[in-house]
């Protein structure tokens, strides 16, 4: 069974056995234990903060609860709810947040921003913020507002002569670009045609990029497209239209035709983040949170540079946000520390760490995120990305159809798979997840 399916199993099961009520306790005492995950950089970000807010309030105790990566955190904290000992607080991107909303997991925290001195929600970016609001209901408050971007080896751009990408890049540029940086050991372009031949695979990759849902939108949005037949309440994928079916090809064809992607078989050897970090990458597409692991790079210099386009810039939302349980024994203390986690000062200690672009607009703006002391120079990438990003859709089913077409996509980019068959069959198997999905 899928862990996205078990997951489903287990809160179905607690919230049909206890109910989800605002839980047992509401102590204004600690200990707050808060659920998160993250690459070792993106943890002693946590640490840092938690570290700084326990100095600002003598007696307070905050403690992480580190799960391994996303799949862990999910299945941490569907287990701990069922056995009614829930974290007080995770920190979850928007578009798995939506399982537990359906399921009453969440504790709503508008009561709780009304009567707030130092969080205010005009402060804040709104396509952040709008994201986790459930039925209009404000579930989870963001901490960052990033999109993707094409980070890229400044040092390997200089050896081989290439130019560097620029805003208003195409995606022709991007297919150029990453086949004129896709090297032999020699430093030689390596030709689609001559790739596959062992001898002569790529010591660079021109570029890496994962076959999703989440990779896929923009350029389908760029093009003047759609993924969904419904943003607000989506019945079915819409990958069939013109624009959607020319972002597929080409993005499946950076494989197939141009051979700038590494294989599957190099990926699971060495994952496109640690292939960048080795040096064995030009480019990747990533959103903020791989700042942090790359800042302890130091054989070569990068930057980041915005998404391509096919017709208008558009990006696609990454934002994650801190969430309360319904079940926390802390919830006063918990909010103490959310306040200060999501207020000006606690946002400027974890974008001084790189981790996350600030929700918070005044410190999006200063020093904390934009000064150069540290890469990527060209930051403020991210924040000109911010007016041009669209959310994915929040139904309580998306993790599972994020699951079921990153399969199909897979295939499709290192199998081959015909388009017209991975369409039918992204259809075939993601209509009745979605028929399952209740919305925000």
């Amino acid at each position: 069974m899928r862990p996205k399916a078990l997951l489903a199993l287990l809160l179905t099961a607690v919230l049909a056995a206890t109910g989800c009520g605002s839980g047992a306790g509401s102590s204004a005492d600690g200990p707050v234990r808060l659920l998160v995950f993250g690459a070792p950089e993106e943890l002693a970000a946590y640490r840092t903060l938690v570290e700084a807010y326990e100095k600002a309030r003598p007696g307070a105790d905050v403690q992480l609860v580190e799960a391994s990566d996303r799949k862990d955190l999910l299945a941490r904290l569907a287990t701990s709810v069922a056995g009614g000992a829930p974290p007080d607080l995770f920190l979850m991107n928007y578009r798995f947040y939506g399982q537990f909303a359906a399921k009453d997991v969440i504790e709503p925290l508008d009561d709780r921003l009304a009567a707030s001195q130092a969080v205010d929600p005009a402060d804040y970016y709104p396509v952040a913020w709008n994201a986790f609001r459930w039925q209009d209901r404000q579930l989870c408050l963001p901490q960052n507002v990033s999109s993707l971007a094409v980070y890229y080896n400044r040092t390997l751009f200089a050896k081989y002569g290439v130019p560097e990408p620029r805003a208003g890049w195409t995606w022709n540029d991007l297919v150029a670009t990453a086949t004129a940086m896709t090297r032999d050991s020699r430093g030689v372009v390596v030709k689609a045609t001559e790739s596959e031949g062992a001898a002569l695979r790529p010591a660079v990759h021109g570029l890496g990029v994962e076959p999703s849902i989440i990779r896929l939108a923009p350029f389908v949005w760029s093009g003047g497209g759609e993924i969904v037949d419904d943003p607000a309440r989506p019945t079915r994928l819409t990958l069939d239209g013109p624009a959607a079916r020319e972002a597929l090809k080409n993005l499946v064809d950076l494989r197939l035709a141009y051979g700038v992607v590494p294989t599957d078989e190099e990926v699971e050897a060495e994952d496109d983040e640690s292939r960048f970090a080795n040096g064995r990458l030009a480019m990747l597409m990533s959103s903020r949170r791989s700042t942090t692991t790359f800042r302890s790079i130091t054989g070569f210099e990068w930057d980041v540079a915005p998404l391509p386009i096919y017709k208008e810039q558009v990006g696609v939302l990454h934002s994650d946000a801190y969430c309360m349980t319904r079940g926390a024994k802390h919830k006063d203390a918990a909010w103490r520390f959310l306040e200060f986690a999501i207020a000006e000062e606690g946002q400027r200690i974890v974008a001084a760490t790189g981790r996350t672009v600030p929700s918070h607009i005044g410190v999006s703006q200063s020093p904390a995120f934009l000064g150069p002391a540290q890469p990527p120079r060209s930051a403020k990438v991210f924040l000109d990305a911010i007016p041009t990003v669209r959310a994915l859709p929040t139904v309580s089913t998306w993790p599972e159809i994020e699951d079921v077409t990153y399969g199909i996509l897979e295939n499709a980019m290192h199998r081959g798979d015909r388009l017209d068959d991975v369409i039918r069959e992204l259809d075939r198997q993601t209509r009745p997840i979605f028929a399952r999905g209740e919305h925000g």
